[in-house]
């Protein structure tokens, strides 16, 4: 296995993560193409530049020894005090992880998380949580063997 560095997303990884972001897209497209447009990014070059300066919302990648980016996870900090219902929590929440279909199955993702996972903790977050969409059953099973577990359901009728 190769060696893999996890690191804080800069400038100069933007045009991969736009590919990235592609990948993303159509495996959402593929699966529920009666939701997502096709092939798309969600940011632009801009957008993406913004993100990465914002210290509650950190993006990290993973990069090969040779310094090509292989995976990205977007990330934000969040946070709820003082609501009626709901207990305080601080929690990392993972909007996006990809990893590039050429690296898959290489322990890119897991790499990855374990990332995430210590900069939450390092963060003081009571848990991290994402949205996996049930089309995608690969991402399922690999968040399931990081130890995640439903925490809630989507449920739908198409009509």
């Amino acid at each position: 296995m190769s060696e893999y560095t996890v690191r804080r997303a800069e400038v100069g990884d933007i045009p991969t993560i736009l590919k990235l972001l592609v990948q993303v897209d159509m495996v959402h497209h593929n699966g529920r193409p009666d939701i997502f447009r096709g092939p798309v990014t969600k940011y632009t070059a801009e957008e993406l530049a913004e993100i990465f300066a914002d210290d509650t919302r950190p993006v990290f990648v993973c990069v090969s020894e040779d310094g090509t980016v292989l995976g990205h996870a977007f990330c934000q900090l969040k946070e709820l005090h003082g609501h009626k219902l709901l207990q305080d929590v601080r929690t990392l929440y993972v909007d996006d992880i990809c990893v590039d279909k050429e690296a898959r199955g290489k322990s890119v993702g897991r790499a990855l998380y374990t990332h995430v996972r210590a900069f939450a903790k390092d963060e003081k977050c009571d848990s991290i949580t994402l949205n996996v969409w049930a089309c995608n059953p690969t991402a399922i099973r690999f968040y399931e063997a990081m130890g995640m577990k439903p925490q809630k359901i989507g449920m739908e009728e198409l009509l």
